[in-house]
């Protein structure tokens, strides 16, 4: 306990840490769950003194005073991954968006192309060695703070302790801010979802659990539709999970002895993540659990790595898909939604591991009905998050495409057959237009039977 009296000596309140804050410095916020709200606001209560601060930070759950209109000029925010809270800010050019797949961000870091001033970070109190735990999320923060020239941690007994590569000594703490409050959680993602959404929901996530073998290790990220899968797994035998972050809905497996991770190629016996975004119960649940080893996110998201699992199967969702097998997920047109996160690494790490599979899913359409989400061409200004080459499977409610492999008019009648009835003329329409499907000698598309033996 000889750190004891070092880490006695680095304690400040929160408006005394963040005066180390300086105009035009770099500043990285702890996202998600881990959001450090009682550092954040004591530095937004400094804005009148600070000029071009920079903020950088995955998606976060919590206030973001930072991006408000009247603190332009003081703090300017980068996105390496845009949530809920900050895409107004984004869209209105209040904020900016760096893209970039989530395995690389740490690069970022160490190679000094973002270098970091200030780290704002959420941690446990320290255990008998001197050592907090990065709690809900390792991710890049880990990495961040291997690079900052000066850490400012929040310790709240509420965190809870993770293990894995998640840990940092109080050595490293420039200060430290004792705060007993509880941590964010991310809002229930059904709460608006009607029943007839959550009918859509739910076919599509027995479509997509009839493609999970037993024995299969499985990433899944946040939303109805991994929710939907997680209810068809039960009866599934020894899944595994090798992922980006979970939510709520894995506790259930676990204890019902479904998610085992004993037939894992990597990590065998072990749920391998970065964060999670969830509620209370599941911060219970991953408290000091040796089930659970947390990973900071060059690791975690590494497609070589992700593809040492055997039946890797990657789960992601998107807003479109063109007839080709383009798919964006990131944006609605030329509005930014989000960013890449880890749909790329894990697509590609699936797709290269031992029966793995790499699936796409969305419902077939949007506005109650009255857009499909399977298009001819993606949306002007849309981006292409992940390329045609790397999409193998595309789930909608209406059933499964298998893309890989084949030519463009055989992904055409794939995903035309799982597009929403009412779009499937139109589409079909298209596809015979542009000279990409096959048409008889009387004008009429050939049937799906004869386009697969023409080709």
């Amino acid at each position: 306990m000889n750190w004891l009296g070092r880490y006695k000596s680095k304690l400040r309140t929160a408006e005394e840490a963040v005066k180390v804050i300086q105009s035009g410095q770099r500043v990285y916020v702890h996202p998600g769950c881990a959001m450090p709200e009682v550092l954040v606001e004591a530095m937004c209560g400094r804005h009148n003194e600070l000029e071009d601060v920079e903020v950088i930070h995955l998606l976060t759950v919590g206030k973001t005073g930072y991006s408000n209109p009247e603190m332009e000029g003081h703090f300017r925010h980068n996105a390496l991954f845009i949530g809920k809270n900050m895409r107004e800010a984004v869209n209105d050019g209040r904020a900016d968006f760096t893209p970039i797949f989530l395995s690389e961000i740490p690069g970022l870091f160490y190679r000094g192309i973002l270098p970091i001033d200030v780290a704002l970070i959420h941690v446990s109190p320290p255990d008998e060695h001197g050592f907090c735990s990065f709690g809900v999320g390792v991710e890049c923060t880990k990495p961040a703070t291997e690079v900052a020239k000066i850490i400012i941690a929040q310790v709240n007994p509420q965190m809870p302790r993770t293990l894995g590569d998640c840990f940092i000594h109080i050595d490293k703490f420039s200060y430290a801010v004792e705060a007993d409050v509880p941590l964010k959680e991310l809002p229930q993602v059904d709460k608006d979802t009607s029943p007839e959404e959550a009918a859509v929901y739910e076919k599509i996530g027995k479509n997509i659990a009839d493609l999970i073998e037993d024995g299969s290790t499985l990433q899944l990220g946040i939303g109805a539709i991994p929710d939907a899968v997680l209810r068809f797994l039960h009866g599934k035998r020894d899944l595994g999970m090798h992922t980006e972050m979970f939510a709520d809905g894995v506790i259930k497996l676990v204890e019902e002895g479904i998610l085992t991770n004993e037939k894992k190629t990597l990590h065998p016996g072990k749920i391998i993540a970065s964060f999670v975004l969830a509620s209370r119960p599941l911060f219970n649940f991953i408290h000091n659990n040796p089930i659970i080893e947390f990973h900071p996110s060059h690791y975690t998201n590494d497609p070589f790595i992700i593809s040492r699992n055997e039946k890797m199967v990657a789960i992601n969702s998107a807003i479109e898909v063109d007839l080709t097998g383009q798919v964006c997920a990131d944006s609605i047109g030329r509005y930014i939604y989000s960013g890449f996160g880890g749909q790329v690494d894990f697509i590609r790490g699936a797709s290269r591991s031992k029966g793995g599979k790499p699936i796409i899913a969305l419902p077939s359409t949007a506005k109650k009905g009255n857009l499909s989400r399977i298009v001819p061409v993606l949306a002007e200004g849309a981006g292409v998050t992940t390329s045609k080459g790397d999409v193998h499977f595309v789930v909608t409610e209406y059933g499964v495409a298998d893309l890989y492999g084949k030519t463009i008019r055989q992904r055409m009648r794939a995903l035309i057959d799982i597009a929403h009835p009412d779009f499937r003329e139109e589409l079909e329409r298209y596809g015979i237009e542009n000279k990409f499907m096959p048409v008889n000698g009387n004008g009429r598309l050939y049937s799906r039977s004869s386009v697969e033996a023409t080709t």
